[in-house]
């Protein structure tokens, strides 16, 4: 489908007539907005999903008219590591150059990826992996801790952690000395914007509410860290 039709598709849902409609993003407020092979959507889509993800709202302005929609949603996205899907496979079937694989990668584009609190990898399993039974918790038991965390972050601040900006992010999610300490190692380090720094806080604070920690120490500053070091190139 050619750019036009994917941009209004996401944003108003609907190429005909100057009346703007909700689109995907917004018939996936207070939900979840799942890509999958996203590097394969055109660049200028995806980047027409920054404000949404900032703000929680997108803005359509359509011929003589605008118009104002929600869209408070949880993006999801899934992509391959190269453009072939093998890169980092014990088979060696991947034949992708080092410039292949950086092309691909490269049409997320980093003000992007900012937004995107947790970046993680998959590795592939051998196929007896496949084959023995999990031995995880169980969809019940992460369910119930999940809503005790969600209960206290509401008793603590009237909303879920993901809500929280600014002013507010500095009042309820300061870690103690070591876990600062080491975020200011991170940031230099990884090279991370004012924009991640504040969503490693936020994670962190999420990973200490299913601990059960009231404080967020040096070790919920280190996973929150460890879910932004996606790699491009």
């Amino acid at each position: 489908m050619p750019y036009f039709g994917h941009l209004v598709r996401f944003l108003n849902g609907s190429l005909s007539g100057s009346v703007p409609r909700p689109g995907e993003i917004s018939l996936a407020h207070q939900g979840v907005l799942f890509l999958d092979e996203l590097p394969e959507f055109d660049r200028r889509v995806l980047e027409a999903l920054r404000e949404p993800l900032e703000s929680g709202r997108i803005h359509i302005s359509r011929a003589a008219r605008q118009a104002d929609f929600p869209a408070q949603f949880q993006l999801i996205a899934a992509m391959n590591p190269c453009p072939c899907g093998f890169l980092g496979a014990t088979n060696g079937k991947c034949r992708c150059t080092p410039d292949q694989v950086a092309r691909y990668r490269g049409k997320l584009s980093g003000p992007l990826l900012d937004r995107i609190d947790l970046q993680i990898e998959v590795p592939s399993l051998p196929a007896e992996a496949l084959q023995q039974a999990a031995d995880g918790e169980s969809s019940a038991t992460v369910r119930a801790r999940v809503a005790v965390a969600r209960e206290r972050q509401q008793e603590r601040q009237g909303k879920p952690n993901a809500r929280l900006a600014g002013k507010e992010i500095d009042r309820f999610c300061p870690p103690d000395a070591a876990g600062a300490a080491l975020l200011k190692q991170a940031l230099s380090r990884l090279n991370l914007s004012a924009r991640a720094y504040h969503r490693v806080l936020r994670v962190a604070r999420s990973i200490a509410d299913l601990a059960g920690s009231a404080a967020i120490a040096s070790q919920h500053i280190a996973e929150a860290v460890q879910y932004r070091r996606f790699a491009k190139d």
